[in-house]
C-alpha cells in the first residue's frame, strides 16, 4: 500500500505492536517465515514468536538484561493453559518488580488470527498463492528440462542416422517422465501429477475411514 492509503485507514494490532515495541522489520520477517518453501511457521507460531519478543523488547525498554531463553519461558508461563496459577502470578511478579506493566503487554499480545489478518489484509501475502507459484516454476522447469533433453536427443539421433551408424527412419521423440506413488498405488505424469496438486494420498485413507 501507498503511503496515503496508510494514513487514511487504522492500523492493524499486529502493526501496532511492531511500532509501540520497536520491532522495526519484523513484518518481513513474518511474512518470510510463513512463505518460506521448506519449514514454514505455522501462524500459532509466529503469534508466540511475536509476543515472545514484545517481552524482550519490554524488559529492555527498562534497561533489564534479558537472559537467553527467558522471554520464551516467561510468555509460556503467562500464556500456557498448562500453568499453574502460582507460577503465573510468580512470572508477572517477576516483570513487574522489573517495570514492565504487565496489563499493557498482556493486552498487547497477539492472536494467530490478527497475524493471519495482518499477512493477508496488510501484507497482501497467501500461503496459496506462494505454493501455486512455486509449482509453476517446477512445471516450468520441468518443460524446460524436457525440451533441451527432446532437442538433444533429436540431433543425437539425426546424426546418427545421416553417418549411416544408425537404422532409422522418420522418427518422434517422446519424453514422458511417469511418478509412481508407492504408498497409494497411483501413477501420473509429472506435469499433470504437479497441476492436480497430488496424488490419491490422504483421499483414499480419509475415505477408507468413514
Amino acid at each position: 500500500m501507498g503511503a496515503n492509503s496508510d494514513e487514511g485507514r487504522r492500523k492493524s494490532k499486529v502493526e501496532r505492536v511492531i511500532d509501540s515495541y520497536g520491532l522495526t522489520g519484523f513484518g518481513e520477517t513474518l511474512a518470510e517465515r510463513w512463505t518460506a518453501p521448506e519449514d514454514s511457521d505455522s501462524l500459532r507460531d509466529l503469534a508466540t514468536l511475536l509476543n515472545e519478543k514484545m517481552i524482550q523488547s519490554a524488559l529492555r525498554e527498562t534497561d533489564s538484561e534479558v537472559l537467553k531463553g527467558e522471554a520464551e519461558n516467561l510468555y509460556s508461563l503467562l500464556s500456557d493453559d498448562d500453568t499453574t496459577e502460582g507460577m503465573r502470578v510468580q512470572a508477572k511478579n517477576s516483570l513487574e518488580s522489573r517495570g514492565v506493566d504487565v496489563d499493557q503487554l498482556s493486552s498487547d499480545f497477539v492472536s494467530h488470527q490478527a497475524v493471519y489478518t495482518y499477512l493477508t489484509e496488510i501484507r497482501g501475502v497467501s500461503k496459496d498463492s506462494e505454493s501455486k507459484n512455486r509449482i509453476q516454476s517446477v512445471v516450468d522447469s520441468v518443460q524446460k528440462l524436457r525440451g533441451r533433453l527432446l532437442a538433444v536427443t533429436e540431433r543425437s539421433l539425426e546424426s546418427l542416422r545421416d553417418t549411416n551408424q544408425l537404422r532409422l527412419g522418420d522418427f518422434d521423440v517422446l519424453i514422458d517422465t511417469q511418478v509412481y506413488c508407492r504408498d497409494c498405488g497411483t501413477q501420473y505424469e509429472v506435469i499433470q501429477l504437479l497441476t492436480r496438486g497430488g496424488c490419491e494420498c490422504g483421499t483414499n485413507s480419509e475415505s477408507g475411514r468413514q
